[in-house]
Formats: C-alpha cells, sequence, structure tokens
C-alpha cells in the first residue's frame, strides 16, 4: 500500500516536472531573439566601405550643450511651427538627476511659446504614475517654471491608426495630443533598461503612449492593464521593440506623415538607464553634443553611431546590445518611418567656414 501511493506520489513528482520543463522550453523559445550587431549608418562611412544607400536624411549636431547651442541647432533645422505648440520631453522619475535642464531648454520652450507635454508613467514604484504626483515632480524638476505642463492623458486616452504594422493596429495616446498642430520632441538620449536605449522613438512611442497605450506597447498590443512587468515577462524583446517603432510611426503619421514633428536630442548624462529609473547607474561617458532632425529614425541612429564610436562608451554599448535596441531601427525604416542612413552635418564646423 505504501509502496502503490509512493509511486503515485513520483510518478505525480515526474508528470509536474515534464510539464514545467515543456512549459520552458516553449517560454524560452518565445522570448528568444537574436542580437543585431552594430553597423554604422552614417554615408561617409557606408560609402567609404563600398556598402549601398539610399538618399540620406540630414542629421544636424554641435559639441557644445548651451541654451545657444540649442536654439542655434533649432534654427539650423529651418522648420516654422504654426498654431498651439507642444513640447514633448520627458520630466525624469523622482530621484533621478539625468532629465534635461529645465534652463538648457527654456529659452527655445518658450521662442515656440511651448506647452510640455507628458503622460502618466505605467511601471511599480513610480511617483509619475498618478497625475497630480508628476504633476509634482514636473514642479520639482523646474518644468512649471519655464512653461505650463500638461498631463495629457489625465482624463483618459484617445486611438490613432497604426498603418503598416506587424502587432499594433492602433496606438492609445493621452488624448490631449489631439489639442496640439507642431510637435517638438526633445529627447535625452541615454540607456533604457529595457529598449537598450531611449532617444527620440521611445520618447514619441512609450512617451506619448497613455497608462494603458504604455502596456499595449509593452506587450505586443495584448494587455492594456497597468504595470508593465506582466508584460515584459510574456512578451519577447523583439515584439516590444517592433511595437514601439509602430507606435511611434502612428504619431508621426497623425502629424502630417511627419510634417507637424521635429525632433533634437541632447547627448549628456550618459548612463546606462533611463530617466524614469529613480536610482539610475553612474555615468560613466563624455557628455557628446545636441543632435537634431526631421527623421526621428536617422536621429536615433546617429546617436547610437556616437555611442559605438566612443572610447567610453562600453557600459551603454553592452546595454544596447544585449537588449537588441538595434532592432527598433530596423523595424523602423522596414515600415517606413523614416532611413538610417544619415548625412551628418556639424554645425560647429559650418561656423568656423561661414
Amino acid at each position: 500500500m505504501k509502496r502503490s501511493r509512493l509511486k503515485k506520489v513520483l510518478m505525480t513528482i515526474l508528470v509536474i516536472i515534464l510539464i514545467f520543463g515543456v512549459l520552458g522550453i516553449i517560454y524560452t523559445r518565445h522570448m528568444h531573439y537574436d542580437i543585431e550587431p552594430h553597423v554604422s549608418y552614417n554615408v561617409d562611412v557606408m560609402d567609404e566601405e563600398g556598402r549601398e544607400h539610399d538618399e540620406p536624411s540630414v542629421v544636424y549636431m554641435t559639441n557644445e550643450i548651451s541654451p545657444e547651442a540649442l536654439m542655434k541647432i533649432y534654427e539650423t533645422l529651418d522648420v516654422h511651427p504654426k498654431g498651439n505648440v507642444a513640447v514633448k520631453l520627458s520630466t525624469g522619475e523622482a530621484g533621478n538627476p539625468n532629465y534635461l535642464d529645465p534652463m538648457l531648454i527654456k529659452n527655445l520652450v518658450e521662442s515656440v511659446n511651448g506647452t510640455i507635454i507628458e503622460c502618466n508613467t505605467a511601471y511599480s514604484g513610480s511617483k509619475r504614475a498618478d497625475t497630480a504626483m508628476h504633476r509634482q515632480v514636473a514642479k520639482e524638476h523646474g518644468f512649471t517654471e519655464i512653461a505650463q505642463v500638461d498631463i495629457m492623458d489625465e482624463f483618459g486616452y484617445m486611438t490613432i491608426p497604426v498603418e503598416g504594422g506587424d502587432h499594433l493596429k492602433e496606438n492609445w495616446v493621452g488624448q490631449n495630443l489631439a489639442n496640439y498642430d507642431y510637435v517638438l520632441v526633445l529627447s535625452h538620449f541615454k540607456g533604457h533598461p529595457m529598449g537598450g536605449f531611449g532617444g527620440a522613438l521611445k520618447n514619441i512611442s512609450i512617451g506619448i503612449g497613455s497608462r494603458e497605450g504604455k502596456v499595449r506597447i509593452h506587450s505586443g498590443g495584448l494587455l492594456t492593464k497597468p504595470t508593465i512587468t506582466l508584460a515584459a515577462l510574456i512578451t519577447n524583446q523583439d515584439v516590444f521593440t517592433e511595437s514601439m517603432a509602430e507606435a511611434a510611426k502612428s504619431v508621426s503619421d497623425y502629424e502630417g506623415h511627419g510634417e507637424r514633428i521635429v525632433y533634437i536630442s541632447v547627448m549628456n548624462h550618459l548612463s546606462v538607464d533611463c530617466d524614469c529609473v529613480s536610482t539610475p547607474a553612474e555615468v560613466d561617458m563624455h557628455d557628446i553634443g545636441i543632435f537634431a532632425s526631421t527623421d526621428p529614425v536617422a536621429l536615433d541612429q546617429a546617436c547610437v553611431d556616437q555611442v559605438f564610436e566612443a572610447k567610453d562608451g562600453s557600459s551603454l554599448q553592452n546595454r544596447i546590445l544585449e537588449k537588441n535596441g538595434i532592432h527598433i531601427l530596423t523595424h523602423a525604416q522596414k515600415i517606413g518611418l523614416g532611413s538610417r542612413a544619415y548625412k551628418l552635418v556639424n554645425i560647429d564646423e559650418l561656423s568656423v567656414a561661414e
């Protein structure tokens, strides 16, 4: 009798182990992704290596990081916003010191009479998941001193279509996006614990997504309820980065297929962690400069190339590679959001020539 019971217990344990083993194999295969190596898409490099490319987008840069340099690179873009201008940036998580300095961007924001726009977060422990606390963090970080701050999903979200996406058919964004005629995207380029890096594409995808929209992006369209922890556990990394690219394209399409949106990224305080992390890893790279373009794919590609050219960039390089962050650029180009090939124009050198 005892042997019979023992045999049943052992068989039950064996079946459980077998089931979990099979589920583990399925999960591992589901979550697998191949790491894309870094390849420069600077057309000067591509031409030297004999690699073919389509017509490149122009990315402007300056090594100077100052309010004057920011104004200068914006003016070099030769864009002329009309109507109600939104300035999309990250207000930064409480405790994180690496967000864009309000005094750096103040003159530019005031010159376009801009309203700073944000959406609430969807991850555990964030003080910016609640509108009232989000406003408080924005105030503490100095953003309310330079402009009005609009938490666009305070009263809900609206849906905009995703054209040509593999995972998303619609994107859930803060409903107040409809109140703006033009978007100036100011990004602090840095690493990211989930996406590998955060730049222009992340700023208009996750950044403009409502709380529910953020979860949809993180889960490839499967989930809508915060937090993003479960979404990250069940979603393949490539599906996540592809969904970010698709959400970004929907925002660009919504803004006149890119005619009413422009992008500037500041490469300073370069940590492997995002401004959304309350206690980020230490900054271990030198400041590089300010980059700008009308093409967010080319802009992010140029910033990534700068990281891989940096002698002190190994930490951020490894973060980008381990999360296969480069894949967002591949997919964004594939779905027609922009071009990875770019011509880099240093406006400091133009000034010297003049």
